[in-house]
């Protein structure tokens, strides 16, 4: 059998992803919700994203991560290159924004602001155990993760089926320390 490439993979998972039922949804975004907690460490900077409809996750998932951490910070859109974030202060201050995205709203903050970060949750279509993260192909995250500090925890967001044995890398893919899955929680990946 021939190795799939991107497309294909991306392909596949946005298929599969446009499938789930909204029931499997919800208790998928209230067990990753869950888990996120184990993720974390209190009184921490903690990156994370607004999920579109058919993203694991929720803003239930963002509100548990500010109950426990000094800061929620998630990216909003602009020109290719590296993000730029606010901090999360709850679901009535997000708007409607590119891509079909919701960001949030308040004071913007630089791209180099993610060093602080103890914790990234990182949107991801597919992860291997290898830690090589499948995007949606825009790049805004690769230009943005090798912001980080080394120490920085990297969490890819996934559906259960979505952690696979090998995907295709890049030389430029940041490869992803774990994985957070409605079924598993956080899983190490080998690096």
């Amino acid at each position: 059998m021939e190795p799939r490439g991107k497309a294909q993979w991306r392909q596949s998972v946005l298929t599969e992803r446009a499938n789930v039922s909204e029931h499997i949804r919800r208790e998928e975004s209230a067990a990753l919700a869950r888990h996120a907690m184990a993720a974390i460490t209190p009184d921490t900077t903690v990156c994370a994203y607004v999920p579109t409809r058919t993203e694991p996750g929720s803003t239930a998932l963002l509100d548990a991560l500010a109950s426990l951490a000094d800061r929620v910070l998630l990216p909003i859109t602009g020109e290719p290159g590296p993000l730029s974030w606010v901090q999360y202060t709850g679901v009535d201050a997000l708007r409607p924004a590119s891509f079909g995205l919701r960001e949030p709203v308040g004071q913007v903050l630089p791209p180099a602001t993610v060093a602080l970060a103890h914790t990234v949750f990182v949107p991801a279509l597919a992860v291997d155990l290898r830690g090589t993260r499948l995007g949606r192909g825009a790049g805004y995250y690769d230009r943005t993760l090798g912001l980080f500090s080394p120490t920085t925890r990297l969490v890819a967001i996934v559906r259960d089926s979505e952690l696979v044995e090998h995907l295709p890398a890049d030389p430029h893919d940041i490869p992803m320390g774990w994985a957070l899955t409605p079924g598993a929680g956080l899983t190490r990946l080998n690096r």
